[in-house]
């Protein structure tokens, strides 16, 4: 049976930049939701004894969305903190500069891939052939079918920003880069 992994501060951390009741309803309800409807599809199949990790690698259509989706959310709580956002340093800051030519065009394609990916998705910094690049997924996708190294991801589905923003995503992407990106999480996916 899968699992919903808590939240790693509580609802009310990320006020102002995020609301507690953007949490009550992402959190609470839309992914609880892909939790629940991926068990029900696992239920006695040989799918229900699979790590999440595997069920995303051998499943496609509903499974797949549901069970990439609780993934992809979890990866994204973990992708913010309370004391998250600016400019990482060391070893970090030092391989974007190297991998992107500074934060700033770092910044910059992680905003453009947030803002532009049409409709429903993610935009993602990745280790890609031992390289940190940025990129996009539609709907429920994910770089962990590509063969790529997840380390940070901003979820720019409606529900994850329209109450607090509305119609700006923009907003809510450079809300997330100033104030949120969890830089440490980053280091963490790297070194692991």
């Amino acid at each position: 049976m899968l699992t919903q992994p808590d939240l790693p501060y509580a609802m009310n951390a990320l006020v102002p930049h995020m609301s507690e009741q953007t949490f009550e309803f992402h959190y609470g309800k839309h992914h609880a939701t892909y939790v629940t409807n991926a068990n029900n599809l696992i239920k006695d199949t040989p799918m229900a004894d699979k790590s999440l990790e595997d069920i995303i690698q051998s499943s496609e259509g509903g499974l797949f969305n549901n069970a990439a989706q609780i993934w992809n959310h979890s990866f994204f709580w973990n992708s913010m903190s309370p004391d998250g956002g600016g400019q990482p340093g060391g070893d970090l800051g030092a391989r974007i500069d190297a991998d992107f030519g500074s934060f700033d065009k770092f910044a910059e394609a992680f905003q453009a891939a947030a803002v532009t990916q049409f409709g429903s998705g993610w935009a993602w910094l990745v280790e890609d052939g031992g390289k940190l690049a940025v990129c996009q997924t539609a709907n429920a996708n994910t770089p962990l079918t590509d063969g790529k190294k997840p380390l940070l991801t901003v979820d720019v589905w409606e529900h994850a920003y329209y109450l607090d923003y509305q119609n700006r995503r923009p907003d809510f992407v450079k809300t997330f880069l100033d104030s949120l990106a969890n830089w440490d999480f980053v280091e963490a996916n790297l070194a692991g």
